[in-house]
């Protein structure tokens, strides 16, 4: 991802952050979900697809369901 593009979207920090800097961020693009670290906001930028982003927060979700249960 250009660093004009990356410094121009809205990112956020996962709901999930509790305050200990070892958290994602996500920021909506036209077609896409760009996820990065956000400890490292110059860094790199994992570009995926809608559909990938919805597939992987269910799974995680899916994770954290069966974690939970034993």
């Amino acid at each position: 991802m250009r660093r004009a593009v990356r410094d121009r979207v809205a990112w956020r920090k996962s709901s999930r952050s509790n305050g200990s800097g070892n958290c994602v961020e996500v920021a909506g693009l036209r077609s896409a979900v760009g996820i990065r670290d956000s400890k490292a906001p110059a860094g790199p930028v994992l570009v995926v697809r809608p559909d990938q982003w919805t597939a992987l927060v269910e799974a995680l979700k899916a994770a954290e369901h069966t974690r939970a249960e034993g």
